[in-house]
C-alpha cells in the first residue's frame, strides 16, 4: 500500500513539476488505481506483487468507491449551482426594476462611480455590443465586457482553441483544446456573469454576413490580426454608422483607437489607406513575429475601458486619437489622427454618393 502511495505522489509531482495540467495528473493516478485493483484481482494471494500493494481487493474498492462519491457529490452541487444561477437570471426580469439584488450587488462597485451610476450600469444593461475575434485581444475584451454587465455580447470568430493560444488567450483553457473559441468563451463568459446573454457566431465573417450582423449592435470591437478583416469591419460599421474601437499587437507593442466618422471621428481607412496596405510578409502574424503574453490582456482591457466609456458617455473617448504602448520600455504615447476628405471609405465623395 505504502508503494501505491509513494507513486502515486511521485506521479503528481513529476507532473507538477513538467508543468501537466491537474485533470492529466489526476488521470495518471486513476490509471494506476485501475492498475493496481486489476493486479488484486488477478493475482494470487501469497504472490508478493499483490502483498506489496495492500494484499486485498476490498481496500481499493473501497477506497475507489469513495473517490467516487466524492466526485459525484462535486458534480451535483456544480450543477445545482448552474442551475440556480441560470433560475436566477431568467427571474431577473421579473423584477420590479432594472436589476434583482443579486444584480445590484455585483455592479455595486460600478454604480458607487459617479461616472456610472444606475443609470450607467442600465445604459450597460441595454449594449449589444459585437466583439470579432475570440482570441488574445478578444478574450479580455470579453471577460470585462461581461464582467461590466453588457447586456447583449456577440462574438464570431471561426478557429479553434490549440495549444499555442493558451500562452496569452486568458478566456481558454486547456481542456477547451479543439472547442471552436466561441464556444469556450461564451461558456467562460456565462459562467462569469449569466445575467449577461452571449450570442457566439462560429463562422469567418464574410462580405455576405457583416451588414446584417452588424445591424444587431450599437458598437463594434475588431480585435483580428488581418488587414483583410479590419477592411470589412471599418466599412460595415461606418455603412450602420456605429462606433469601430480597434485594436493590434505586435511583439511588445500594441496599440488602441475609436473609428467613428458618424462623431467626426477619421475611419481606420483614413490612417490605414487599403490600397497601401503592406503586405503579407511586412506585417507578420502575432504567429510569426511572436508577442508577449500580457500584452493582449493591457490592450484587451484598454479597449474594453474605451466600450464602457462609449456605452456609459463618461470621459473622452479615443475617437481621432490613438495610444501607443510599449510594453518593453513601459512607456506609451497619444497621437492625433485626422479624417481624410478623399478616403475611399468615409470621405465626402462617399457620403454625397
Amino acid at each position: 500500500m505504502v508503494l501505491v502511495i509513494a507513486l502515486a505522489a511521485m506521479l503528481w509531482g513529476f507532473g507538477a513539476l513538467i508543468k501537466v495540467p491537474h485533470r492529466a495528473r489526476w488521470t495518471m493516478i486513476g490509471l494506476l488505481y485501475v492498475f493496481v485493483l486489476a493486479l488484486q484481482v488477478a493475482l494470487p494471494d501469497d504472490h508478493p506483487v499483490r502483498l506489496a500493494t495492500g494484499e486485498s481487493p476490498a481496500f481499493w474498492l473501497i477506497l475507489g468507491g469513495f473517490a467516487a462519491l466524492v466526485l459525484g457529490y462535486r458534480a451535483v452541487l456544480r450543477r445545482l449551482r448552474g442551475r440556480a444561477q441560470q433560475e436566477e437570471a431568467k427571474a431577473a426580469p421579473a423584477q420590479s426594476g432594472p436589476f434583482s439584488d443579486t444584480e445590484l450587488n455585483r455592479y455595486a462597485r460600478h454604480i458607487v462611480l459617479r461616472e456610472v451610476g444606475g443609470a450607467g450600469q442600465k445604459a450597460l444593461k441595454d449594449a449589444r455590443v459585437l466583439v470579432v475575434g475570440a482570441g488574445g485581444l478578444g478574450s479580455p475584451i470579453l471577460q470585462y465586457l461581461a464582467g461590466a454587465g453588457v447586456g447583449t455580447i456577440g462574438v464570431i470568430d471561426d478557429d479553434v482553441v490549440e495549444n499555442t493560444n493558451l500562452q496569452r488567450q486568458i478566456i481558454h483553457h486547456d481542456a477547451q483544446i479543439g472547442t471552436p473559441k466561441v464556444f469556450s468563451a461564451q461558456a467562460a463568459m456565462e459562467a462569469q456573469n449569466p445575467f449577461v446573454s452571449v450570442r457566439p457566431y462560429h463562422r469567418r465573417l464574410s462580405a455576405g454576413i457583416v451588414d446584417d450582423l452588424l445591424g444587431d449592435y450599437d458598437l463594434v470591437i475588431d480585435g483580428t490580426d488581418n488587414f483583410d478583416t479590419r477592411y470589412l469591419v471599418n466599412a460595415a460599421a461606418v455603412r450602420a454608422g456605429i462606433p469601430l474601437i480597434s485594436g493590434a499587437l505586435t511583439q511588445w507593442e500594441g496599440q488602441v483607437s475609436v473609428f467613428d466618422p458618424a462623431n467626426d471621428a477619421p475611419c481606420y481607412a483614413c490612417i490605414f489607406p487599403q490600397a497601401q496596405a503592406p503586405a503579407a510578409e511586412l506585417a507578420p502574424s502575432c504567429a510569426e513575429a511572436g508577442v508577449i503574453g500580457p500584452l493582449p490582456g493591457v490592450v484587451g482591457s484598454m479597449m474594453a475601458v474605451e466600450a464602457v466609456k462609449i456605452i456609459i458617455g463618461a470621459g473622452t473617448v479615443l475617437r481621432g486619437e490613438m495610444v501607443i504602448y510599449d510594453a518593453l520600455y513601459g512607456e506609451s504615447r497619444k497621437i492625433s489622427l485626422k479624417r481624410r476628405p478623399d478616403c475611399t471609405t468615409c470621405g465626402s465623395a462617399v457620403a454625397a454618393g
